[in-house]
């Protein structure tokens, strides 16, 4: 993994990502030369449309990471992966499409643009064809020892098992420290030097996975084995690379306390984040009201009751406002105002409101929040004051979401479908947290581009 503004990427996705973008300027210029050469006109230097090469890269390169082309399952599935590069491709060519009405200086000519598509697709097929096969070995996977034969040493190793994992278990070492769940682990006493078991496992990392450390800390070990050049991480943070997810079954206050993230020297990225939610919420405000105007409408024809419904919500450290959205229930949906958790297949839903929901179209009121500064576009979803209550109680640390204002997408919900107990609350919480702790104008980027992948694949709306 590589850590890109706070936020891990592994190093293959980062690797093809870059390889992607020399083949998109490639791409477009074969492109520009290829249509220069059909209409008889002299081929001009290539200095002369850099700006257009690189518009026309990062246009298509920003669908490629909407639609989800680097995630494991495009790249380990032929048909998964040609799907989603023809949407991103497709996207790609609306968009600019769009800009060349807006910014034609910037722009490829649309005919240029229709060549470069064609030839990107092919050059971007085979260079995924070639990466998924590499992808699914080990030969961008970390070698890894875990010190711990214990419950936590064991998530380590299914992890590992998991399609797409970065790294391959190379053994356990069993540290004596509690009962052994791993069974195949190896005893510390069997081991004459760990830092040579280390060196003759070419490992290049090693996990400190213990269940209990009071007087089993091995740091005469850990310490010979980082002289030597071999990466040394604790469980907790070495799962918050490898998933994106805070993991709540072995994080303790501590690590929450020393561990970097969560900095206060981010006023700047807070100014920007605002600035951006101000611009893009009156654009799209003024864009999207004839489709709310539609909405209105449709949810008044559908069922009686008013077209909006306003809840309170958590907020921004915790403090209550009120969230608007379009009416997607029966108005008898909650008896007695009491919260109810919505469910898969929920009968409160109208007909229009399944609509709207799986479009996501009852959600645009919220813009006006993200205006007012009450909420932002990429944040923790906000709850309600009754789930938020019941669930700090049996939740640890779900207070900490609300250091962070809420909003209208999130890591959680580009991560994770949409959660309807307590489990899937405790496991929402987690991508929550590496978001509040790990922030970037970046992050924001990506969940951005990435909730694209949820508006076209609505599988998690309820």
């Amino acid at each position: 993994m590589i850590r890109l503004f706070k936020h891990y990427i592994p190093r293959a996705v980062l690797l093809l990502g870059l390889l992607d973008f020399l083949l998109l300027l490639v791409a477009g210029e074969f492109g520009w030369r290829l249509r220069i050469g059909q209409i008889g006109s002299l081929v001009e230097p290539i200095g002369g449309r850099i700006p257009q090469l690189l518009t026309f890269a990062i246009a298509v390169q920003c669908a490629l990471i909407a639609v989800g082309t680097f995630s494991a399952e495009s790249l380990q599935s032929l048909r998964h992966g040609v799907a989603r590069m023809l949407v991103a491709m497709s996207l790609s060519m609306i968009f600019i499409s769009m800009l060349f009405f807006i910014l034609p200086e910037l722009s490829l000519w649309r005919s240029i643009t229709v060549y470069a598509i064609g030839i990107a697709f092919v050059l971007l097929f085979l260079t995924h064809l070639v990466f998924g096969g590499l992808f699914g070995g080990d030969a961008f996977k970390r070698r890894v020892l875990v010190l711990g034969a214990g419950a936590r040493a064991n998530r380590v190793l299914q992890l590992s098992l998991r399609p797409g994992a970065g790294f391959i278990v190379v053994g356990h070492v069993d540290m004596g420290e509690c009962e052994q769940v791993v069974k195949e682990a190896i005893l510390r006493a069997d081991i004459e030097s760990l830092a040579d078991h280390v060196k003759q496992q070419n490992v290049g990392e090693v996990v400190l996975s213990l269940q209990e450390r009071r007087n089993a800390m091995p740091v005469a070990d850990l310490l010979r084995i980082r002289t030597t050049g071999v990466h040394v991480n604790e469980v907790s943070t070495f799962l918050e690379r490898e998933t994106g997810r805070v993991d709540l079954r072995s994080v303790n206050p501590s690590w929450l306390i020393f561990s970097d993230g969560f900095s206060s020297g981010r006023r700047l990225s807070t100014w920007a984040k605002r600035a951006f939610d101000i611009v893009v919420s009156l654009i799209l405000l003024t864009i999207s009201a004839p489709l709310i105007l539609i909405g209105v409408l449709a949810v008044k024809l559908d069922s009686k009751g008013p077209a909006f419904f306003s809840q309170t919500r958590v907020g921004h450290y915790g403090l209550p406002f009120e969230i608007v959205k379009l009416r997607s229930m029966r108005t008898d949906a909650e008896v007695a105002g009491k919260a109810v958790w919505a469910e898969k297949n929920d009968p409160r839903v109208t007909r229009v409101g399944r609509i709207i929901r799986k479009l996501r179209i009852d959600e645009l009121p919220q813009v006006w929040m993200v205006l007012k500064g009450e909420m932002s576009f990429v944040g923790p979803r906000p709850e309600r004051p009754q789930f938020v209550a019941e669930l700090e109680t049996q939740i640890p640390y779900y207070a900490e979401r609300h250091v962070v204002k809420p909003g209208i997408t999130g890591w959680a919900q580009i991560n994770y479908p949409y959660g309807a107990n307590l489990d899937d609350a405790r496991q929402k919480l987690e991508y929550d947290l590496y978001y509040a702790k790990n922030y970037t104008p970046f992050l924001d980027l990506l969940i951005i581009l990435q909730t694209v992948h949820v508006l076209l694949w609505p599988e998690g709306a309820r």
